[in-house]
């Protein structure tokens, strides 16, 4: 399991508008790279992001070779019930994580 990080507020006020960063541990290899004997390094990447909220679909991002290793991903949804977010990362070579946050909203 790679190693993710997520910032949620614990609290939010109803129709509050909160931010969520996530940051997932990853080494990223694009594809086009070659070692010193020039053979090419497989693509190994983190291809897609998803949250949700209360089992809800709120954010997901398809991610494509130029992005970054480790990527920080930053969204804003708006707080409408207590409940639970859950993060999942995929991508190439079987790569999965997942991480849930909980928040109350008053």
């Amino acid at each position: 399991m790679a190693r993710v990080v997520v910032t949620v507020p614990a609290s939010a006020r109803r129709g509050e508008i909160i931010e969520i960063k996530t940051l997932a541990a990853h080494r990223m290899e694009t594809g086009f790279r070659h070692t010193q004997l020039g053979e090419l390094i497989p693509r190994d990447i983190v291809t897609q992001f998803v949250c949700t909220y209360n089992g809800e679909e709120i954010f997901r991002a398809e991610l494509h070779p130029a992005i970054a290793a480790n990527p920080l991903i930053i969204f804003t949804t708006v707080a409408t019930e207590s409940g639970t977010l859950e993060f999942r990362w995929t991508g190439d070579n079987g790569f999965s994580a997942s991480h849930t946050a909980s928040i109350t909203v008053t």
